[in-house]
């Protein structure tokens, strides 16, 4: 899709009787994490310090993230003038931070690294096409439609790379499949929970990880279809090196999405 920026969206066609308040407290938490993109810049250029071939696509790709977080915050405050990113993002980064010095991959690898990326974009990949998806407010289809071609973009890249690293450093099938699920696991950590925080509560307000979770939980699980889930497990199971279109992955997306499906229940009945 290229690269692109606020002036491009047409914000004329802002509807605010079509805004799903649910779906803007989940926009406003996913603001903040896309917009947090320095730390992580810094991180994997530290980590990839002797490979300059790939600081500048890394920093291209942090201005990407630094961009999307900058067109949710914009839509939120249309609708909902109040909303203060900048304020939030501040007590975000000040309350969740990332290992900034580390001089080696926290995956264990270099490829493990990249292999993290690439499950990072199929989740996000799949997030944003979900949004735009299940919004109706055309605004938001349209920068969720933008972010979306961008995280596949940014899957890409990080895939190339893992594929260039990974004849040097040989991982074996079940390392791989350690740190693909290991990062799976992560989403349930302080990042979105704190972001969902962050963006929807006051400074004063104790911040509760199991509540946040939920609630974030259960505006953003919804939002899913059989066909986002499925593609993103796909591209997961690529970036492993197993084959995408075979019995395997088959079984996997339907039992992913049998479980999605569980987890979705189970939400609704806790907020009954």
């Amino acid at each position: 899709m290229g690269h692109w920026c606020l002036d491009d969206i047409d914000w004329s066609v802002f509807e605010p009787a079509k805004v799903d308040p649910t779906v803007l407290q989940a926009v406003k938490a996913a603001s903040l994490v896309e917009a947090n993109s320095a730390d992580y810049v810094t991180y994997l250029i530290n980590v990839f310090a002797d490979d300059p071939e790939v600081h500048g696509a890394i920093r291209q790709w942090g201005e990407d993230e630094m961009m999307h977080g900058r067109a949710l915050a914009a839509w939120a405050r249309h609708c909902d003038p109040a909303f203060d990113f900048d304020a939030c993002l501040a007590r975000f980064r000040a309350g969740y931070q990332l290992p900034l010095y580390a001089q080696a991959s926290v995956r264990g690898s270099r490829s493990g690294e990249w292999l993290a990326r690439c499950v990072v974009e199929c989740g996000t990949s799949s997030y944003y096409s979900a949004i735009r998806d299940a919004s109706a407010e055309p605004v938001l289809k349209e920068i969720c439609h933008r972010i979306a071609g961008d995280e596949f973009r940014h899957y890409k890249l990080f895939f190339d790379n893992l594929q260039r690293y990974a004849p040097l450093e040989r991982l074996s099938l079940f390392a791989r499949v350690k740190v693909a699920l290991g990062r799976v696991a992560e989403t349930d950590d302080d990042e979105l929970s704190f972001a969902y925080h962050c963006a929807n509560y006051p400074p004063e307000q104790a911040y509760d990880r199991r509540h946040c979770m939920r609630a974030y939980s259960r505006r953003a699980y919804p939002l899913y279809r059989y066909g986002h889930l499925a593609r993103a497990i796909a591209m997961m199971m690529k970036a492993i090196g197993l084959d995408p279109q075979s019995r395997l992955a088959a079984v996997t997306q339907r039992g992913a999405w049998w479980l999605w499906a569980k987890r979705v229940r189970w939400l609704e009945r806790q907020a009954a």
